[in-house]
């Protein structure tokens, strides 16, 4: 039978989508338990993004309209969805309260939506998330709904008959009404319970805040009763960041945020928690017999993987970098604090507007291998988000994982800048659930040229594609210092070295070794692009002088390690 509450379903949600969107960064900034990472309001965006697409893809069913699916079919589909596309704490529990409402609505085929099944989705909804937690702790989003809930069945035992129950043949507009109304009286108790918060959970009181992800579900409901009634949201009261706090948890201790998916057969979630729990904490399995979605804190994400080895097959794997997400969010707050004249990062105190602009989502963002504090400015001044790869440019796979988390994109290209990064970025590409796609560049003079070419705008195939023609049109080289004595003995430790690709063509005294780079360089060349490295024993204007007749030399400060000049030819 035909189901148009499936088709109001899915505009509730892209409503709650574009409201949550457009407070993502107010949520984040509040964010410190468990762990003071600032990206709760991500997460639960990737969460709803997820039931959005899913519920596009059954709008575009050539075949069926979405309200001939069926109430079966497309809320099992929107719950593994969400299980699916949930990352970190936050995410993973709104899957679960998402799961239990669809749970609910599949419990009562037949039955229009109405307060009391809306009552009935938010009891089962509370219930579902609370259990998916092991230690539930009070004052957080788990408190929330489930005062939300008791809100809920409380108003419908004072509720006349006809604003409780719907029948078959109820008239839409009354409908959205009825459902708009008994969600902004839930979102009200939400709001309550929101500000009590800090009394429940000392590590908000400290850090001065109220919890992030109850706080993000009453926006999410507010972005839905906006979309039933086509008007602007109710209002919410604004917070203001957290301050810088170091709360003392045992979160702390490890590094990684790591997130996947487990598919196979008779799968318990409980048999699998105690292992996670020897190597991390704040650990998550929920899920069904078929499906797991696994959330834990270590510093080991691949031996939390294999964990499930025997188990079924592992995708959807995200990594983030939980410590850089902390210096990162330490830094943006202070400097709004600063700029904003408070001298704290703040913004105001509680109750005020946070003074922090959201950051844009891109379609498309680069992650590049650098190291050299110059070079990561002229990287970052084209628009690509930087890996400190070290002094030997050799990140790991999980920490070129955990940097394409952090990009605001949902396609990533990755910029290598070395040849014994390729593996590792491979094989972070095969793991990411974003579209990634890794650029043959095989040094930082070659990364630079290849990021000229990026347009955020643009997907991570076209991107690759125009970086790899720019790589094909540039010719690379550097003059390094000789860590060794040549077994031929054309040089010594300490003499210059320099090579054009990947051939040593010149040796000896830096001013002759640095010439005779750039006379092969320049042939056939128009500019050069020199970036002078950590150490570099000649100055700018030494350099200046050796450039060939006819050619423009480009001088710029990489400070990178080990290589004195970095040079490429276009």
């Amino acid at each position: 039978m035909s189901d148009p509450s499936l088709v109001r379903f899915r505009v509730a949600v892209h409503g709650a989508l574009a409201h949550l969107e457009s407070r993502r960064q107010e949520i984040n900034d509040l964010n410190v338990f468990p762990v003071a990472d600032g990206d709760t309001g991500d997460n639960m965006a990737l969460t709803l993004k997820a039931v959005v697409a899913e519920l596009d893809r059954l709008a575009a069913d050539d075949d069926r309209s979405i309200d001939e699916i069926g109430r079966d079919e497309i809320v099992e589909t929107v719950a593994r969805a969400a299980l699916l596309g949930a990352r970190g704490n936050s995410g993973v529990i709104l899957s679960q309260l998402i799961r239990g409402a669809a749970e609910e609505l599949v419990s009562r085929p037949g039955e229009l939506v109405d307060p009391v099944l809306v009552g009935a989705a938010f009891a089962r909804a509370a219930q579902r998330a609370y259990a998916s937690v092991r230690e539930p702790a009070e004052g957080t989003i788990l408190t929330v709904m489930r005062d939300m809930a008791t809100s809920i069945a409380s108003d419908l035992a004072h509720l006349p008959e006809d604003e409780r129950r719907l029948g078959a043949d109820a008239d839409p507009v009354r409908q959205n009404e009825l459902i708009a109304d008994a969600l902004e009286r839930a979102i009200v108790a939400g709001e309550a319970s929101v500000q009590r918060g800090p009394d429940l959970l000392p590590v908000l009181r400290e850090a001065g805040v109220v919890d992030a992800g109850g706080y993000g579900v009453t926006i999410v409901l507010a972005g839905v009763v906006a979309a039933l009634r086509g008007t602007e949201a109710p209002e919410l009261e604004h917070y203001a960041p957290a301050r810088i706090t170091h709360p003392e948890h045992a979160s702390e201790t490890y590094r990684y945020c790591t997130n996947f998916a487990v598919t196979g057969k008779d799968l318990e979630a409980g048999t699998f928690v105690p292992r996670l729990e020897a190597i991390g904490d704040s650990v998550l399995v929920v899920g069904d017999h078929a499906t797991l979605k696994v959330h834990v804190h270590t510093d080991e994400p691949e031996q939390a993987t294999l964990v499930f080895a025997d188990a079924g097959a592992v995708s959807h794997l995200d990594v983030a970098d939980m410590h850089a997400q902390v210096l990162e969010r330490e830094e943006r707050l202070a400097h709004v604090g600063a700029t904003n004249g408070h001298g704290s990062a703040t913004g105001g105190g509680p109750g005020r507007a946070a003074t922090v602009a959201p950051v844009p989502q891109q379609a498309c963002g680069a992650l590049a291998v650098v190291t050299g504090a110059g070079l990561v400015d002229l990287f970052e001044s084209m628009g690509a988000h930087v890996l400190d790869g070290g002094p030997t440019l050799n990140p790991s796979t999980m920490e070129i994982l955990a940097g394409i988390h952090d990009i605001p994109a949902e396609e990533v290209v990755v910029l290598p800048n070395s040849p014994n990064v390729f593996m590792a970025a491979e094989r972070a590409a095969e793991l990411s659930d974003k579209v990634v796609h890794v650029v043959g560049a095989r040094s930082q003079q070659a990364g630079l040229a290849a990021a000229v070419a990026l347009n955020a705008d643009r997907g991570a195939a076209e991107n690759a594609a125009a970086m790899a023609e720019a790589l094909a049109a540039i010719r690379t080289a550097g003059v390094a210092e000789a860590a060794r004595d040549d077994l031929e003995g054309r040089f010594a430790v300490g003499d210059a070295v320099g090579y054009v690709g990947e051939d040593l063509v010149a040796w000896g005294t830096p001013t002759a070794t640095l010439t005779a780079v750039l006379a092969q360089l320049a042939a056939d060349a128009e500019l050069i692009t020199c970036i002078e490295g950590d150490g570099a024993p000649l100055d700018a204007d030494a350099v200046a002088a050796l450039a060939p007749a006819g050619v423009e030399l480009e001088l710029e400060d990489g400070g990178q390690p080990s290589w004195w000049w970095l040079l490429s030819a276009e």
